[in-house]
């Protein structure tokens, strides 16, 4: 039976990567078929026909049917995943406040429609920024969708930290496996490689330099690197980071390897509970479980609790405008 996968934002860069990606089988597997529900804003509907008429035109076998729409009741009726791209990005001259209170506003009516016309057991992942905050959002309008349905997107800050210790140690990026991105998709994010492993030509070993300074900051800095570079916000790693998360999540994690997500803090490693907080996670039968007992030194510690208070602070700033 075909998989309904909603992507909103559908018509902008990262939902015109993103769609083919699913159409064609990295997010759910070569075997299993999709329907497209895509929605976006009104002025886009042009846009959004377009990216109808390109996945037409493509032949995907496993694509069964597209949704193009405006509508959000239209576009969240009966879907199994809900990858939430649309968002409403800070333009010069905003505040904080106006960026999180246009969001709300947007979160809220959204969560409202996913709660009456999704599948009762719909996968919720919201990429669009502030996104820990959009999904804590999304999360209290939609209350009868489990709260371990629905996560944010650090997968992308996860692979970039893979990326770079591949490059900095010269090494295969698929011979890296279990950093740690914990907290806020922000800049107090903390990529964390005390528990990363590399293997390689036979061995196998533990990262035994810290990789602080330049490298925590390029991890954290690199969306920022790329507009500078592309003029124009990350498209393409954020949609293969987006695939990566529901194809793990769904299909589950390779056997003693861990991903980032992020997802409704239960207290775990002494984080407030009620955060969209990112942890380290395994995955199996559609259930992610937050990887416990790892050492956590007090470099660590610190850089974990500044992005909590940031998330407490987004918290704060997020329910003042729902007042």
């Amino acid at each position: 039976m075909a998989v309904r996968v909603l992507v909103t934002g559908a018509a902008g860069q990262i939902g015109y990567a993103l769609v083919p990606m699913i159409a064609r089988g990295a997010m759910l597997g070569p075997n299993q078929p999709v329907i497209l529900h895509m929605l976006d804003i009104p002025p886009s509907a042009g846009a959004l026909n377009g990216v109808k008429m390109e996945l037409i035109d493509a032949a995907f076998p496993l694509l069964k049917g597209v949704v193009a729409t405006t509508d959000v009741v239209e576009a969240c009726s009966g879907v199994n995943i809900a990858i939430m791209v649309g968002g409403f990005p800070r333009k010069e001259g905003m505040e904080r406040k106006d960026v999180m209170s246009k969001n709300v506003s947007i979160y809220k009516a959204q969560a409202s429609a996913l709660e009456q016309h999704a599948a009762p057991d719909c996968k919720v992942l919201v990429v669009a920024n502030p996104a820990n905050t959009n999904a804590l959002i999304l999360k209290e309008f939609a209350p009868s969708i489990p709260a371990k349905n629905i996560t944010c997107l650090t997968r992308l800050d996860h692979n970039r930290a893979l990326g770079q210790i591949s490059e900095r140690l010269n090494v295969q990026v698929s011979d890296v496996k279990n950093v740690i991105i914990w907290g806020n998709h922000s800049s107090t994010q903390y990529p964390d490689v005390n528990h990363a492993t590399v293997t390689t030509k036979g061995w196998r070993k533990t990262m035994c330099i810290r990789l602080h300074g330049e490298f925590i900051t390029t991890v954290q800095q690199r969306g920022a690197a790329i507009i500078k570079a592309r003029k124009l916000s990350s498209a393409l790693s954020a949609a293969s980071s987006a695939c990566d998360h529901i194809h793990d999540w769904v299909l589950g994690t390779p056997k003693g390897t861990w991903v980032s997500m992020g997802v409704y803090s239960d207290g775990a490693y002494d984080i407030p509970p009620g955060l969209i907080y990112s942890f380290p996670v395994t995955c199996e039968n559609g259930e992610w479980s937050i990887v416990q007992g790892l050492k956590i030194d007090k470099f660590s510690r610190e850089k974990m609790t500044a992005t909590a208070n940031e998330l407490t602070e987004e918290k704060s700033l997020a329910y003042s405008c729902l007042a």
